[in-house]
């Protein structure tokens, strides 16, 4: 090879993925040595820029290569559009039972449904194990329909849980939508709930499909409230009401999606007597909704418009909650959850405040059901798992290991062909393509994905290797054990415990927010930019190592891992100092800046844990979480005594004035 492995876990994951390839190709594994990997970062490279001309050049060159499954997908899936069915057919013959097979399979299938094959698409059906591809199962179903010549209630209620899941306008539960409404199997309302969540998304054209498919003559009016809703309602709205008062509905839901306050004048002064009380109740649903994601005092008051909670979305009953645990109102959260659907009231969120609820309501009775429902989800898998353990009287411990794996299991993962690959790609630099042929292997080759054991001895593989995302992710999908020490690995643990302790931080933290950040990969980089162990921004680096004097630093030694911890811990502590010591606010700072928690703050004192589900922004909101429950998971590992999240959560409220000014440059 050009270039040799770069460490030495690098090496015995070359070793191993030499015999798997072997055995894959049948030919000798000194004849993968001599392949390049230049030739494979190369073909990935064209394969962006959808170069076909260098595909086919290089890919000879890629033959008897470990990765070679990879270089011939990449070859074939850039001229898919072209290729004949044989060529397709003889990739599945070379390399069946790989995610690459597999991975072609799915987007030949949604070709052949695009082209309204149906009996190439039935063909090709038969050998897809992933069966993960929402749009792949929409055209499954017309299939099935149009073989058998009807459809089932079951499969009409698959198409449209796929189809209002969907954000862009695909083609597969379009058109499976489509048919089913023409045979009456799905109604023309359930096209104008899908054009409200599509509106709601800021999705236009998968509106426009939906209202197609239930009015097409109504597409000129669509065409002018989706350019101008305010427009819309001022002038064509009330001749429009006449006939397709949905049209009104969408038009107020744009409204509401950028002016809450707006679209509430206009529903209750004017449009709301037109309306029917489903109508206007998934508007005030809207309103809230956006209202209470602004922190805004009046979405209780917009929330309690609504006649029926059964007629809004689990998003706004979500919201409907957040807001009433903001402000005190116990009383609304059960009934709001109750309407949820059954997937979503399992969710151990709703779960939790379901309970806290009951537990406020009082009485022997609920009480006895908030012991129930605490019971269900208690643990230390997740932030209110373990909220649940301490409101039954316990705290976070370190959970029992599982008898240690067998020479045999063990054996199992490392000669496993997927998952060698899998791991030489990441070595190589291609990790996202490692990452997702290692979640195919241990999730979705055989249905229902890896055993608890297999998928312990797959973690450890992937830990040995200090692969730590694999590592935790995979020891994470075990449902009837934990690992603790899989999936809270301490990877460089003298570093991290001197740089916290030297400046007064807390090493779980520290531990808790890296797991979160980057699951301890050295060269991980964000979309915007950030690097590293802790994933610190450029400008972050520059200011953090000024204001401690850390003296000649340059952006380039963000990726030392030593360099990186210096600068991460100090300017969490930085961020800790400036929150008033709460863990809650500054996670939410080193994710989405100072700026927002300082003004999420505001308002009344409360809780962190109901401040953290009303932090306005999904991925923010799932940060804090994963980083206290981290913490505390950590901690129990390190101390070796149970620890509560609880008591690292607190409260959260304004900043007192009398405490010294916020450092208002903090980056």
């Amino acid at each position: 090879m050009r270039h040799r492995p770069r460490n030495a876990a690098s090496a015995l994951v070359f070793s191993a993925v030499l015999t798997a390839a072997a055995l894959l190709s049948q030919q000798p594994a000194a004849a993968q040595a001599n392949s390049n990997d230049d030739v494979l970062v190369q073909m990935k490279q064209a394969f962006q820029r959808g170069d076909k001309g260098r595909l086919a050049a290089l890919l000879p060159q890629a033959r008897g290569h470990a990765l070679e499954p990879w270089a011939a997908y990449w070859e074939l899936k850039a001229r898919l559009q072209e290729a004949a069915p044989n060529e397709v057919q003889d990739f599945f013959a070379r390399y069946p039972g790989t995610y690459q097979e597999d991975r072609l399979r799915n987007d030949w299938l949604l070709l052949l449904g695009q082209r309204r094959d149906w009996d190439g698409f039935s063909s090709a059906l038969d050998g897809f194990r992933m069966g993960d591809d929402p749009q792949v199962r929409c055209y499954a179903i017309l299939v099935e329909a149009l073989q058998s010549g009807n459809t089932t209630q079951a499969q009409a209620h698959e198409v449209r849980r796929n189809w209002f899941a969907q954000k862009e306008a695909d083609d597969g539960c379009l058109t499976a939508a489509d048919r089913l409404v023409a045979a009456r199997l799905l109604s023309p309302n359930d096209a104008w709930k899908k054009a409200r969540l599509a509106m709601e998304a800021n999705r236009p054209q998968a509106a426009r499909g939906a209202v197609t498919i239930a009015a097409p003559d109504a597409l000129p009016l669509f065409e002018e409230l989706n350019a101008s809703a305010a427009k819309f309602l001022a002038g064509r709205a009330f001749v429009a009401a006449k006939s397709r008062k949905e049209l009104v509905v969408l038009a107020l839901v744009k409204i509401a999606m950028a002016d809450p306050e707006q679209a509430a004048t206009q529903l209750d002064s004017k449009w709301g007597p037109m309306l029917s009380a489903e109508e206007r109740n998934w508007l005030w649903g809207t309103i809230g909704r956006q209202a209470a994601s602004k922190l805004s005092p009046l979405a209780g008051s917009y929330f309690a418009n609504v006649t029926k909670n059964g007629d809004l979305s689990d998003d706004m009953l979500g919201w409907r909650v957040r807001a009433a645990l903001r402000t005190g109102q116990w009383k609304e959260v059960a009934p709001a959850i109750n309407a949820m659907s059954e997937t979503a009231q399992l969710e151990p969120t709703w779960v939790y405040w379901k309970a806290r609820a009951l537990g406020v309501a009082g009485g022997d009775d609920r009480r006895a059901q908030a012991r129930e429902l605490y019971q269900s989800i208690a643990g230390t898998r997740g932030f209110y798992e373990m909220l649940a353990l301490e409101e039954l009287g316990q705290r976070t411990v370190v959970p029992t290991r599982p008898a240690p794996l067998t020479p045999e299991e063990k054996n199992a993962a490392r000669s496993n062909i997927a998952l060698n690959r899998a791991l030489y790609a990441i070595a190589i630099g291609l990790r996202s393509e490692g990452t997702r042929e290692w979640n195919y292997a241990t999730n979705l080759h055989d249905k229902g994905g890896m055993d608890d054991r297999a998928l312990l001895a797959a973690a450890d593989f992937a830990c040995q290797r200090e692969v730590w995302d694999r590592c935790i992710n995979t020891s994470e999908r075990t449902k009837g054990t934990i690992d603790v020490e899989q999936r809270f690995p301490m990877p460089f643990h003298d570093t991290v415990l001197r740089k916290s302790q030297d400046i007064g931080l807390d090493p779980a933290y520290v531990y808790g927010l890296i797991r979160q950040e980057s699951r301890f990969i050295m060269d991980a980089r964000s979309g915007v930019g950030a690097s590293g162990l802790m994933q610190v921004m450029p400008a972050t680096a520059r200011w953090t190592a000024r204001k401690i004097g850390l003296a000649g630093f340059t952006p380039g030694q963000i990726n030392d891992h030593e360099t990186n911890i210096t600068i991460g811990t100090n300017y969490l502590k930085l961020a800790l100092d400036d929150f008033d010591g709460s863990m809650a606010l500054a996670a939410a700072a080193y994710n989405a800046g100072p700026g927002r928690p300082r003004s999420w703050r505001n308002g009344p004192v409360m809780e962190a844990a109901i401040w953290a589900e009303n932090v306005p922004f999904n991925e923010t909101r799932d940060y804090v979480k994963k980083v206290l429950a981290n913490t505390t998971n950590y901690a129990a590992l390190i101390s070796g005594r149970p620890q509560s999240l609880k008591e690292r959560l607190g409260r959260v409220g304004p900043r007192d004035a009398a405490e010294p000014e916020p450092n208002k440059d903090l980056p």
